[in-house]
């Protein structure tokens, strides 16, 4: 950081390529780092003449290691179910589906192609394109030998 000799004032947030003070949003939620920051804090702070006890510090860097891997299950999570929203959405080509269009109005139509741009895949029905969990059902197109021709009964001797 480079500071004006004559003012004393930082010429990075004066001028340069800053127009104002650059300033951070607050985190809204404790990561790793924030927990650490807080662990080592308290470290620098503490009295040496009682200094923080071995069980707290352990228990404080199990708290930590719970934190990252409760963490990354969390991301884990979230991935394999946008898996399953994109399988789910692919295994909707060429069955007919009923879906709630814009105006809440339930519709029905032929799925043809999926898009997986956004974070809920979008199902091409028609000309309208309609997100996953807006689709309310799903119909087996006829033929496919699933039971859409109705029961059938065993010959009788």
């Amino acid at each position: 950081m480079a500071v004006d000799p004559i003012t004393g004032a930082d010429t990075a947030s004066t001028g340069g390529i800053y127009s104002s003070t650059p300033t951070r949003a607050p985190k809204q939620s404790l990561d790793s780092e924030a927990f650490m920051q807080l662990l080592v804090t308290q470290l620098r702070n503490q009295d040496p003449s009682s200094p923080m006890d071995t069980n707290q510090m352990i228990s404080q860097t199990t708290q930590l290691a719970t934190m990252e891997k409760l963490t990354s299950m969390d991301t884990t999570s979230q991935e394999g179910f946008a898996l399953q929203m994109r399988q789910a959405a692919a295994a909707l080509i060429g069955h007919t589906v009923s879906y709630l269009d814009k105006s809440g109005t339930a519709q029905t139509g032929t799925a043809s192609s999926v898009s997986y741009a956004g974070s809920v895949p979008i199902v091409t029905i028609g000309d309208q394109k309609i997100a996953l969990d807006s689709i309310l059902g799903v119909v087996s197109p006829a033929g496919t030998g699933s039971g859409a021709s109705g029961p059938t009964t065993a010959p009788t001797a």
